[in-house]
């Protein structure tokens, strides 16, 4: 699925978008790929909380290249701030969040200010804006949460959803984006093995322990994707490979010694993204499945008419462990060189 901006998607270039969390991983790609798509787009707002940051990515993408990209200093818990940045913003993508599971477990009510609070913070912000488009990005542990992150990101999958419910006669839609783990971002396994191989030994959690795996621009492009043709009221979910923890081992230093350290509290031998309390609910449709909100006839009607689209089975889920598709170890390899370092090479 990998895939750029197609012209399906041209319309962001007459929009005026805003992206919350705009100094992370995914904000830094999707500021990248807008403006590399269209550098002339009317609009583009980078919404984050770190100065340093914003700094460095105005030293990246200067103002005298890209004169209609802003960077605004704020906080998803404020909401008077968020209303104020959205005058007259179209698109919002909320990429917001503390994500980190053990400092989620350790500072529990930091976590639901941002992910839950900030959530319906905007939500109304939106509401009292002339926003038209909201695309939410959630993860996998939302489904069937074990710990205190993955519960605050699904409740804010469920605020998102629901303001669908609540938008009156607006021109509003609302929609969420749920994917794996995202190949070399912040805290994920690839990086923390390929600094942890220099010492000649692996901490491996479980043997048997799998992930899904995308690439930042393989989630850009869901994005793009979901605000051209989202109706509001759903949960997107990819169709990406999984991998084994221990296929990524081999992939990164075959000849390190692997030392079994244990599953973390919070942590799931398998990642979920679609659980079987959900196909009732959920359609296949082409390269994505949609889990659709409560109250939601309609747009289940109109997705099925959709070319592609069909039910799934009434028993059917979708988690890393059971998954029909796994990256080999040399599948692996070549996207550490594509998309971490391309002067990679096994230790």
């Amino acid at each position: 699925m990998e895939k750029k901006i197609t012209e399906s998607s041209v319309n962001i270039c007459d929009q005026s978008i805003l992206i919350t969390g705009g100094t992370g991983s995914f904000g830094k790609e999707f500021v990248r790929s807008v403006l590399g798509h269209c550098p002339k787009i009317k609009r583009l707002v980078v919404y984050s909380r770190d100065e340093l940051k914003q700094f460095e990515m105005q030293q990246e993408f200067p103002e005298s290249k890209y004169p209609a990209l802003r960077f605004f200093i704020g906080d998803v818990r404020d909401q008077n701030r968020l209303t104020r940045a959205l005058e007259g913003i179209d698109t919002v993508v909320h990429a917001a969040a503390l994500k980190q599971v053990p400092a989620a477990e350790y500072n529990p009510f930091e976590f639901i200010k941002t992910n839950v609070l900030g959530a319906q913070n905007l939500v109304e912000a939106c509401m009292d804006s002339k926003v038209k488009r909201v695309v939410a990005l959630s993860t996998d542990k939302a489904a069937a949460p074990i710990n205190l992150y993955g519960a605050t990101k699904l409740c804010s999958d469920k605020l998102f959803i629901a303001a669908n419910n609540f938008k009156g006669e607006r021109d509003l839609r609302f929609s969420v984006v749920r994917y794996g783990n995202v190949m070399g971002s912040r805290g994920s396994v690839i990086p923390f093995f390929l600094e942890k191989a220099k010492s000649g030994v692996l901490p491996i959690t479980d043997p048997e322990m799998t992930r899904f795996n995308i690439s930042l621009e393989e989630g850009v492009e869901m994005v793009f994707w979901a605000l051209e043709h989202g109706l509001g009221g759903e949960i997107f979910v990819p169709k990406i490979p999984s991998y084994r923890i221990e296929d990524v081992a081999q992939a990164i230093a075959p000849n390190c010694k692997h030392e079994i350290v244990g599953i973390r509290v919070g942590e799931k031998l398998h990642e979920e993204m679609i659980t079987r309390s959900d196909s009732p609910n959920t359609l296949d449709i082409g390269d994505y499945y949609a889990i659709l909100g409560s109250g939601s006839h309609n747009q289940r009607e109109k997705y099925l008419k959709r070319e592609l689209t069909k039910e799934v089975d009434h028993n059917f889920a979708y988690d890393s462990g059971t998954n029909e598709e796994f990256l080999t170890v040399e599948e692996i390899r070549t996207l550490i060189k594509q998309h971490i370092n391309p002067e990679f090479v096994p230790l």
